[in-house]
């Protein structure tokens, strides 16, 4: 090398020392990567294996990697909720071959912000009325047959129920202050004298709106469109159930009118009754990509999915003696999914279904199922992958150790 490229190498070499250097130390001085907040053992609040089914209390199911890109991704900005509610609710119409649609703080919300949309239309006076009449109380028709314990959702808007046993007897029950029909779907098998297709026509013939409530009822994914076709007003389904999204969302759609009504019933709006059940931005972005996801799934491969861990589950479980383990589908309209019943010889095993249940959620890791005298009842569908030989041996420990 000549004397004066040597020299020119040489001068560089503090710079390129430099580069390197600080691109050393940049990297040596990066922060290392925060352990996960572990937010059930700082509450002190224990986590569950959820082996029974879409519960409330055991916070319904849990939300999909979509819902939590979908709130993730949106909680970082404002929005206006009035423009959001709009946006959302035409994609989920949209999605749903309906007329309108919109979010809600789960089906109960629904069915108090439908009744107060029949009561009150878009009447500010009535929207500000709600729950108290100076006159006669607005009046619900409902089978008695489907009385159940969500129905005070239509009550707390100060109506009344009307209860019929027959199409005739409903025929009969319609005058000036009836406002709404209300259907529950998941009314006992069997024992609903008035069918969907009848109690539709009748609503129709006084002209007055009717609402059903499907809060649990998909799978299958065909009832998310099925009601509309038969001629219901108002539908809603539970958010936080097999759709899985936020637990605290839900939806509710039909008749255009009576959704603008409902809305002009609830929050941002200041003061209706629909006020204190807001959704908050992240939970209508979520509900969104929950019922999205929902719908564009692969329904049967799904179904097949669970039969295939229940047949799993079963031979697990028949590996001890005397005990039968079989796959059972429940009837539905609700929760109408495969699970097991698991019985055994209690006079080899001494213990009950309900002392297994006992056991389980009193051990660790905690696990819910359910059981009475004489079997367990395991909900498949809500386990992930990794807890399924949880259950089994856990089921196995617990009945062995009672020999």
């Amino acid at each position: 090398m000549k004397r004066r490229e040597l020299v020119k190498s040489l001068a560089a070499l503090p710079l390129a020392g430099g580069i390197i250097g600080s691109g050393l130390s940049a990297f040596a001085a990066e922060k290392p990567v925060a352990p996960i907040r572990d937010f059930f053992k700082e509450l002190g609040v224990t986590p569950v294996i959820n082996a029974a089914a879409t519960m409330t209390f055991l916070s319904g199911s849990l939300m999909l990697p979509e819902v939590m890109d979908a709130i993730n991704s949106t909680s970082h900005h404002f929005a206006n909720m009035y423009e959001l509610q709009d946006k959302v609710g035409a994609k989920i119409a949209e999605m749903l071959h309906v007329e309108a649609a919109m979010v809600t703080s789960g089906a109960a919300c629904a069915m108090l912000l439908g009744t107060a949309a029949c009561i009150t239309g878009l009447d500010e006076q009535k929207i500000k009325m709600l729950p108290n009449f100076t006159g006669e109380r607005p009046e619900v028709i409902i089978q008695k047959s489907h009385r159940y314990l969500f129905d005070q959702a239509i009550t707390t808007t100060g109506a009344k129920f009307v209860e019929v046993e027959s199409a005739e007897e409903m025929d009969k029950a319609f005058n000036a202050n009836t406002v709404m029909a209300l259907f529950f779907n998941a009314g006992e098998v069997g024992k609903n004298p008035i069918s969907h297709e009848k109690f539709v026509e009748l609503a129709k013939k006084h002209k007055v709106p009717s609402f059903i409530d499907a809060a649990a009822d998909v799978p299958p994914v065909e009832n998310l469109f099925r009601f509309q076709k038969i001629g219901f007003d108002l539908v809603t389904f539970s958010g936080g159930k097999m759709i899985r999204g936020p637990q605290s969302a839900g939806v509710l759609f039909g008749r255009k009118d009576l959704i603008e009504a409902a809305r002009a019933n609830h929050s941002p709006n200041e003061a209706p009754i629909g006020r204190p059940m807001k959704v908050n931005k992240e939970e209508m972005f979520g509900m969104y990509a929950a019922l999205k996801a929902y719908i564009e799934k692969d329904h049967k491969k799904e179904w097949q999915d669970w039969l295939d861990r229940a047949a799993r589950m079963n031979k697990a479980l028949e590996a001890v003696p005397t005990v039968k383990s079989k796959t059972v589908i429940a009837p539905g309209p609700a929760n109408a999914f495969p699970g097991l019943e698991v019985s055994w010889d209690q006079s080899k095993y001494k213990v009950t279904g309900e002392d297994v249940k006992t056991a389980l959620k009193n051990g660790t890791p905690s696990i819910v199922i359910n059981g009475n005298k004489n079997a367990l009842h395991v909900g498949i569908v809500l386990l992930k992958p990794e807890e399924v030989d949880i259950v089994v041996n856990r089921v196995k420990e617990v009945l062995l150790k009672t020999v």
